[in-house]
């Protein structure tokens, strides 16, 4: 049998690859903040004709909001943009593909990530992002 991992274990395989790739390829690249490390925030299913999760990757050299493709739905190409909706908002997100994790689409919310002071105050702007982006659409005038 063939099963498909759960959200909770497809991001804590994200979050390990982000790490490994910053103890890796990144390493010693000057354009880390050395305050902040990896961390995989808010991920939430989203309604829609695709499914998917959307949260936000923190990784000391950028913050993206990212969408992992649900059992029904692919990710764009490696490379490809896709206009995609998260919440009230539009969002143009590039395809990606990783090895351990497969595909998902990325859209950039800060690189590089000097003006954060420490990992908190980072954590703090990925959730208020995510709280900003899940907020319920205002009432209609009647």
């Amino acid at each position: 049998m063939n099963r498909k991992p759960t959200l909770a274990a497809r991001v804590a395989a994200l979050e390990a690859r982000f790490a490994m790739i910053a103890a890796t390829r990144m390493a010693g690249v000057p354009l880390l903040n050395e305050r902040l490390a990896v961390a995989a925030v808010g991920f939430e299913p989203v309604e829609g004709d695709e499914g998917g999760a959307v949260g936000v990757l923190l990784t000391p050299w950028f913050m993206n909001l990212l969408w992992l493709p649900g059992d029904e739905a692919q990710a764009a190409a490696p490379g490809a943009s896709r206009r995609r909706a998260v919440g009230r908002e539009n969002f143009e997100f590039i395809g990606a593909l990783e090895e351990g994790i497969g595909p998902y689409e990325a859209c950039s919310l800060f690189s590089p990530m000097f003006e954060f002071e420490d990992q908190a105050a980072a954590l703090a702007t990925a959730r208020e992002v995510l709280t900003q982006l899940r907020r319920p659409p205002e009432p209609q005038p009647q």
